[in-house]
């Protein structure tokens, strides 16, 4: 893991985080994280420390492994440091990142599993290397093709439920990216309607359908981006606050507090050395 971790750490200081295909998630002290939303498919490589999800942190990913998560609006996590720190590799999938993978009915009409936790073995560390190493140089055409070329190593390394956990594609993923694309500035709902291309009543239905709600995917987009802006950056907790579309930084930290446990402040202390 040494080699990946020392070209995640060069392409870290050398590129605005915000242009990385991937993302890095660091602490110091330990971090309990409640109700954390996963908006697309996700793999996190623990490369150094321990993390633990869901209720009783009953799933467990020791450094050296690997977690591949499917979509879900809440998961508890907790980041537990080893040493010095805790440290993980985070790459997010689009729904067309799965086209090159096999096509089987059979699998699509099992249950979607929720993860699954394994190793990560030479093969796959040296894919991840170089995906990590191409962002420096890489168009977004290219990192969208090394993004694909893990998903297959990952078929192909055995992990066939990969294929199942894209499910399809919701009417709320399309609204979540339309409030990050619009920068949470409030949309009527006449508006949300036309760039989704449906009426209003088909709108309301389809998310009911999907469990949830225009405000409540709005909410979730909102402190999924200040978790993350927390996790990947010093900004200053006021601007990620207006970056997530509060007026207020209190708000923001109240919001933040009663969905995750836990203030901004406290979050970004854990990233802190004493």
């Amino acid at each position: 893991m040494e080699k990946l971790l020392v070209s995640i750490q060069k392409a870290v200081s050398q590129m605005d985080v915000k242009e990385l295909p991937f993302s890095v998630y660091s602490s110091v002290h330990e971090q309990m994280l409640l109700n954390v939303p996963i908006s697309k498919p996700l793999l996190i490589v623990v490369i150094n420390g321990n993390k633990q999800l869901g209720e009783n942190a009953s799933i467990a990913c020791p450094s050296d492994h690997f977690i591949f998560l499917s979509d879900s609006p809440a998961i508890n996590m907790r980041n537990i440091p080893k040493g010095n720190s805790y440290f993980a590799l985070l790459i997010e999938f689009d729904y067309q990142d799965f086209n090159d993978l096999p096509s089987n009915v059979a699998a699509a009409s099992e249950v979607k599993p929720d993860y699954f936790v394994a190793k990560t073995n030479a093969v796959l560390k040296q894919c991840l290397q170089q995906f990590v190493e191409c962002s420096l140089w890489a168009p977004k055409a290219l990192q969208s093709s090394r993004k694909r070329e893990i998903l297959s190593l990952l078929y192909s390394l055995g992990h066939r439920q990969i294929i199942t956990m894209m499910g399809k594609p919701k009417v709320s993923h399309r609204l979540h990216e339309l409030f990050r694309d619009k920068h949470f500035n409030d949309l009527s709902i006449a508006t949300i309607c036309e760039h989704l291309a449906m009426s209003e009543s088909t709108l309301r239905r389809k998310l009911n359908a999907e469990g949830t709600s225009v405000q409540e995917v709005k909410d979730r987009a909102r402190l999924g981006l200040g978790l993350h802006l927390l996790q990947t950056s010093d900004e200053p907790i006021g601007l990620i606050a207006e970056k997530c579309g509060y007026h207020s930084p209190s708000r923001f930290t109240d919001r933040f507090k009663s969905h995750f446990g836990l203030t901004p402040s406290e979050l970004r202390k854990t990233r802190m050395t004493e």
